[in-house]
This record gives C-alpha cells, sequence and structure tokens, in this order.
C-alpha cells in the first residue's frame, strides 16, 4: 500500500482502540462520591425550584475529579446541562469509534509488512468498573493486584475517553512514590517517539537532491523506516533512561530537545502523517523500552488503548469502564464548564458569585452546542 494511499484513508491524528482480548472483571467496593464541604441551598435551573449543593470556590479551583462530581449533583436535574451532558457523550463515542477504524489502518499496515505479530495474544485484562468509586479506590485496586504478582512493575491502563485513565495514573504515581518503599515511578508515552521518527524523516527530506519539503511517499517507505528506527536507541545515558537520536548528522537526547527541536514546524505538521504508517514500528520500539525500565526496578504506568499497548508484557492490565455510560457526556460537560466558570471569578468569589458565573457559562455552552 503507498503511503499516500494509506495517509487519505486516515486524515485525523491517531489514538487507540479497544482490541477484542479475554477480560475478567474485578470486583471491588464502591463508595458514593457525595460532594464534600457542600452546603444545600434552594436555587433556580431552568425555572424548576429543586435542592442542589452549592459550588465553593474551594471545590471549584481545585479542577478535578471532586469538582466534575459536584458539578454533576449540582446540575443533576437541569435539562440544559443533561443535553449539554449527551451531546458531550455521543460526540465522545463517535470520536472514539472514528479513532478506532482510522487505528485499525495503520495496526493492518504494521501487519501486512511483517513489523508487528498478527497472531500476538496479549496477556488478560482485568475490568474496573468505576462508577462509584475515586480515583484513589480504583488506584487501590489496581495496587491490590500488583501486590499479588511480586516483580511486576508495569501497569498499563486502558479504557474509553472518559473513563478516567489520566486521573488514575496520577493518583497511582502518587500513592507509589508515597509509600516510603523509594520506587521510582515513570509514565511512558509514544509522542517522542513519533516526533522523533517524524524528524528523522523531514531531515532526510531535507538532504535530498530535488525534493521540495516533505515528500512521505519517498520518505516513508519500508527500507526508510526500519532505517529511521535503527536511529533510535533507548537505554542509559548520564545516569538516567533516555532515547538518543543518532543518525543523518544528529545525535540528540530525547528528554533534551522535546521542547525544541521535536516541536519545532517541520515535526509537528508531519506528525500525523508519520504516525499513521509507523505505528507497528513505534509499538516495538515501546516495549522493549518499558521491559528495560521494568527489569530494572522501575515502575512504569502506560495509558492508551489497547490496540497500541497489547504488545506491552506484563500482567497487570486493566481496562476501565463505566456502567453508566451517561456518566462519560457528564464528566466532559462537567470539566468545560467548571474549566469556564473558573476563569469568570475571581479567588474571593461567594456561592453565589460562582452560580451565576456556572449558569451563564452553561448558557453559552448550550447556545453553542
Amino acid at each position: 500500500m503507498a503511503v499516500s494511499a494509506l495517509v487519505s484513508s486516515v486524515s485525523r491524528p491517531l489514538v487507540s482502540r479497544f482490541a477484542r482480548c479475554p477480560v475478567h472483571v474485578l470486583h471491588t467496593s464502591a463508595s458514593k462520591l457525595a460532594p464534600r464541604n457542600l452546603s444545600h441551598r434552594r436555587v433556580s435551573h431552568t425555572s424548576m425550584n429543586i435542592m442542589s449543593p452549592s459550588i465553593s470556590y474551594d471545590i471549584l479551583s481545585k479542577q478535578n475529579a471532586e469538582t466534575s462530581t459536584a458539578l454533576i449533583a449540582h446540575y443533576e436535574s437541569n435539562k440544559d446541562f443533561n443535553a449539554l451532558s449527551a451531546k458531550e457523550g455521543a460526540d465522545i463515542l463517535a470520536r472514539d469509534q472514528e479513532d478506532a477504524e482510522k487505528l485499525q489502518v495503520g495496526i493492518d499496515y504494521a501487519k501486512e509488512k511483517g513489523v508487528i505479530d498478527p497472531d500476538f495474544v496479549p496477556e488478560e485484562y482485568i475490568t474496573i468498573d468505576v462508577l462509584g468509586k475515586t480515583p484513589a479506590e480504583v488506584a487501590d485496586a489496581m495496587l491490590s493486584e500488583m501486590g499479588k504478582k511480586e516483580g511486576e512493575s508495569v501497569i498499563v491502563i486502558c479504557g474509553l475517553s472518559g473513563t478516567g485513565k489520566g486521573t488514575t495514573v496520577s493518583k497511582l504515581m502518587e500513592k507509589i512514590e508515597g509509600d516510603g518503599n523509594g520506587r521510582s515511578v515513570v509514565c511512558w508515552s509514544n509522542g517522542n517517539i513519533f516526533r522523533s521518527v517524524t524528524l528523522l524523516a523531514a531531515t532526510w527530506c531535507e538532504q535530498q537532491d530535488g525534493l521540495d519539503g516533505f515528500d512521505a511517499d519517498k520518505a516513508l517507505t519500508k527500507e526508510n523506516l526500519a532505517s529511521f528506527m535503527s536511529m533510535l536507541e533507548f537505554g542509559k545515558f548520564n545516569g538516567k533512561f533516555d532515547t538518543r537520536i543518532f543518525g543523518l548528522g544528529l545525535d540528540l537526547l530525547v528528554s533534551e530537545v522535546q521542547n525544541t527541536e521535536l516541536k519545532v514546524p517541520k515535526v509537528s505538521r508531519n506528525i500525523p502523517t508519520v504516525a499513521k504508517v509507523t505505528q507497528g514500528e513505534v509499538i516495538l520500539f515501546a516495549a522493549d523500552a518499558i521491559k528495560q525500565m521494568g527489569e530494572a526496578g522501575m515502575v512504569v504506568l502506560l495509558e492508551g488503548r489497547e490496540q497500541t499497548v497489547n504488545y506491552v508484557r506484563t500482567p497487570l492490565r486493566f481496562t476501565l469502564t463505566l456502567s453508566d455510560d451517561t456518566l462519560i457526556g457528564k464528566r466532559r460537560a462537567a470539566q468545560r464548564l467548571g474549566a469556564a466558570a473558573l476563569s469568570a471569578v475571581s479567588d474571593d468569589a461567594t456561592d453565589d458569585d460562582i452560580e451565576a458565573a456556572l449558569d451563564k457559562e452553561l448558557e453559552k455552552m448550550v447556545a453553542e452546542a
């Protein structure tokens, strides 16, 4: 398949999706996510007098799961908020499905090239329904499983958008680093590896006579991609794990250039094109890097969708789900609403000021939806 044909079939940046893998459900106790430190007062929403918890500046400024939970409770019976939530949820699920289909093109291309094994089967996934659980409780459930598997230190976390993967990763890092065992924790992302390959491809184009700008068909051949990947090395440099870019006149460490050379326009504008044809190569590079860090005793947290993390060997694989899928949209609506209201009030805002700001921002969002 020509690169241009592949790229034309996939126009948006790729994210991973659920793969068909065996799962089992982990049952953990749930605690109710009742907002804390909230007074109750009678307020009017869409001409309905209801009892809803007020939102303090302290809660609004946290901009975390507690804020979202409080806002969802606050607007529980508000028809405008529920309509906005339904639209947000539908948009998220549609994007996830669209991205899933596009990602599959890249995965199939990698299998066609022989880069990844089409018959590979990952370890069993553990499913955690996050409904009614705080991020801390979800993290505790994962750490409990980790305690049962001595010597394992790579944790893979999957789930649809809105299930709390990022928040759970942050809570895991906080708990592991604070448990007194002195363990180092790293959150791995494939983003900088895609950027590194893109930098090499763009540099290759610059060095070719007769090429004017980035030429995907010429730069991203199977042979060139293999060459570019051979110019990336993961290991210990200057006493710490890092990725070295060495080739085409470049000799760089990713940690030192991730906010400079890896974010220049010739890289940023070509990442989507490169990512569509290098899924397999980057997946295998990441799997090896994570294996090295795990064997060195580091705890590695990898967040993504199953298709792109399946190739990382570990029994600590978790899929986050929400049995009430309406909460996906409610969480996203609450995140947007909370962020907008916070930017519109001062730090001495009263509950009434915040109420007014929230209602105003909600009205704007509904009008724009």
